[in-house]
């Protein structure tokens, strides 16, 4: 009988070992972008395609919106230490550690697609040799789409220097902040997730920001004064795994990886409707903004035909107020 019992027992416990080992491996992808902005939903094909190839051998699963709690600026500092399997990467968020990658293109200095288009696999090649020193491999790109910087500000239109001089002002990246210091503007860094409520709270009066992403993240909701600043072309983001454990990374998984981020860079390295989406996004804002002014407006036609018909004393009067409240209502 403990003969019979130990033997069940030992093939438990094969039986366990044996399903435990071929449980797929998970790779956590941090995504510090919202889930609203069009990248994120690119980047979401790429984990699927990548899924899709690897048919259970491993599994990537997409954290997006910073909801993993890990600083974009530090990305140079969890990634080579495993704090994630992969991350996206922005050069221009690392000036601090890397002052060499965030001025690798620098705001404002490429203003046309052809001449963008002429230095991207330059900017590529610099970045793959940049993130290596900091034991990061650069296995995959995102192309940005061809941006226009905006100051967006809380209580008044800025539309010159002058202007904003009077103004705290957050920005994103390391050469911002020394180009607006240099001309007499008080800027700051501070990371997108933060900027809604430094906005809100006062912390900062104005924000650079492109109108197109603007409704990402309800910036003309703090924000609902904005004028155009300068045309901006930015390095791509950058899928970057540790490079120690992109070394020991199985054939299939590799390649499964490689082969999904070139046709993840294939749909996103596209830039001919950059200024018609930038146009388009410009006017959704004005319109939102005066939509917020019409509900507003009939919140209070509402409120005073609500106090007329409350106090007023003549039945006739108070017909044409439950008129005008039906047509203002429904």
């Amino acid at each position: 009988m403990n003969f019979f019992l130990k033997t069940f027992s030992m093939g438990v416990l094969g039986l366990g070992l044996t399903v435990s080992s071929v449980v797929a491996e998970e790779w956590r992808f941090n995504n510090f972008l919202p889930e609203t902005r069009p990248e994120s939903a690119e980047l979401e094909r790429f984990i699927v395609d990548v899924n899709q190839a690897l048919a259970g051998d491993a599994t990537l699963k997409m954290y997006s919106g910073g909801s993993l709690g890990l600083p974009n600026t530090d990305t140079l500092r969890f990634l080579p230490k495993g704090a994630v399997e992969m991350s996206l990467m922005w050069a221009n968020y690392l000036g601090r550690d890397a002052p060499a990658l965030s001025s690798v293109v620098v705001q404002g200095t490429i203003g046309s697609i052809e001449e963008f288009e002429k230095a991207i696999s330059t900017v590529r090649e610099i970045y793959e040799e940049e993130f290596e020193e900091w034991g990061v491999s650069s296995v995959g790109y995102v192309a940005i789409p061809m941006l226009s910087v905006s100051v967006f500000c809380r209580d008044e239109p800025v539309r010159s220097i002058e202007a904003l001089k009077s103004k705290k002002l957050r920005v994103w990246a390391r050469d911002q902040v020394e180009t607006f210091t240099g001309l007499g503007v008080a800027a700051q860094i501070i990371p997108q997730a933060e900027m809604y409520v430094a906005l809100k709270s006062g912390v900062v009066d104005c924000a650079l920001y492109p109108a197109l992403y603007a409704h990402t993240v309800s910036l003309q909701e703090v924000a609902p004064y904005a004028s155009f600043l300068y045309p901006m072309a930015s390095g791509p983001y950058v899928i970057g795994v540790a490079t120690d454990r992109w070394e020991k990374t199985e054939n299939n998984i590799k390649l499964a990886i490689v082969n999904a981020a070139e046709d993840l860079w294939n749909r996103t390295n596209q830039y001919e409707d950059d200024f018609e989406r930038e146009l388009a996004a410009r006017k959704s804002l004005v319109e939102v903004e005066l939509l917020g002014v019409k509900i507003s407006l009939r919140r209070i036609v509402i409120f005073l035909l609500g106090q007329l018909l409350k106090f007023g004393k003549h039945l006739q009067t108070k017909q044409a107020v439950m008129h005008l409240l039906i047509v203002n209502v429904f």
